[in-house]
C-alpha cells in the first residue's frame, strides 16, 4: 500500500449469496466488531435485489454499497438487466465491471467491459475493473501481455480525470474459489505491471493515484503480507466477505502501518 498517493480500498463481493434477511443479520453482526477507526475505505458489492436493504443496513457502519454488475445501455427492452442510473438512484457508489465469472460464464469481452466502465463513470459512480489470467496463460508466460491488453481495452476512451475514479482489481482466475493464492511477490509483480501499463497511457502522476486491488482468495491469513506490497492497495474479497469476523480481520490488516 502507498497511502501517500492513493486510497486503500477493501471491497467485498458477495456474488450470488445472501438474501435480504441474511444481509440484515450480517450488518447486525458487523456492528458488534467493526473497528471504529479505519484508514481504508470499505464497501460490499451485493446482489442487485439486496442493494436497498444493504444501503439501509450498512449506513451506520460506514460501509459503502456496490453492485456486482451493470448493463451499459441507459434503458430499453433488455429484460433482466439493470442500468447504471438505476443503481445510482439506489445510492450505489461502486460497480464491478468485467469480473472473471462474467467473462467466463456470460461471454463478456473487453469491449463489453469498456462500455460498462463508461456507463458507470457517466453515471457518477466508481468502476472496479477486473483483470486476470488463467493458469494456462500464466504457465505459458503471457500474463503481462494479456493483462496489459485487458487494462488497455477496459480503459479505452477513459480520460485521465475519470481514471482517478477507477479501481483496477487483479484477480488471477486460477486463484478464485480454489483456495490457491498467488504469492505476495507474484501478486505484487502483476499489480506493478498494471501500474506500469497505466503509466504508459496516462503518465506517472495519474498512475500513482490509481488504487489497484488484489482479488485472488485474499483472507485473514495472507492479507497483511499481500497488502505490504507497494502496488497492492486493497482487496476484492469473495468468500471471506461473507463472514463478518474474517472480513473485519482483513480490514484490520489494511489499517496497519
Amino acid at each position: 500500500m502507498n497511502r501517500r498517493y492513493r486510497k486503500t480500498v477493501i471491497a467485498g463481493n458477495w456474488k450470488m449469496n445472501m438474501t435480504a434477511s441474511e444481509t440484515k443479520k450480517f450488518a447486525e453482526e458487523m456492528k458488534k466488531i467493526m473497528p471504529r477507526a479505519k484508514w481504508c475505505d470499505t464497501l460490499i458489492c451485493v446482489p442487485s435485489c439486496n442493494i436497498a436493504t444493504a444501503a439501509k443496513a450498512f449506513k451506520d457502519l460506514r460501509i459503502a454499497v456496490g453492485a456486482e454488475n451493470v448493463y451499459y445501455e441507459e434503458k430499453g427492452a433488455y429484460t433482466g438487466e439493470v442500468s447504471a442510473n438505476m443503481l445510482k438512484d439506489l445510492a450505489v457508489k461502486y460497480v464491478i465491471c468485467g469480473h472473471s465469472e462474467r467473462r467466463q460464464y456470460f461471454g463478456e469481452t473487453d469491449q463489453i467491459v469498456n462500455k460498462k466502465v463508461h456507463a458507470v463513470l457517466d453515471a457518477g459512480m466508481n468502476p472496479i475493473i477486473c483483470v486476470g489470467e488463467t493458469l494456462d496463460q500464466r504457465e505459458t508466460g503471457i500474463t503481462g501481455d494479456w493483462i496489459a491488453l485487458q487494462v488497455k481495452g477496459a480503459l479505452y476512451g477513459v480520460s485521465a480525470d475519470k481514471l482517478r475514479r477507477c479501481i483496477i482489481a487483479y484477480e488471477p482466475i486460477w486463484a478464485i474459489g480454489t483456495g490457491k493464492t498467488a504469492t505476495a511477490e507474484q501478486a505484487g509483480e502483476v499489480c506493478g505491471n498494471i501500474r506500469a501499463t497505466i503509466r504508459s497511457l496516462y503518465g506517472a502522476r495519474v498512475a500513482r493515484s490509481v488504487t489497484i486491488q488484489y482479488g485472488g482468495s485474499m483472507n485473514p491469513k495472507n492479507a497483511a503480507e499481500l497488502l505490504a506490497q507497494p502496488d497492492i492497495d486493497g482487496g476484492l474479497i469473495g468468500g471471506a466477505a461473507l463472514k463478518p469476523e474474517q472480513f473485519v480481520d482483513i480490514i484490520n490488516a489494511a489499517n496497519q502501518d
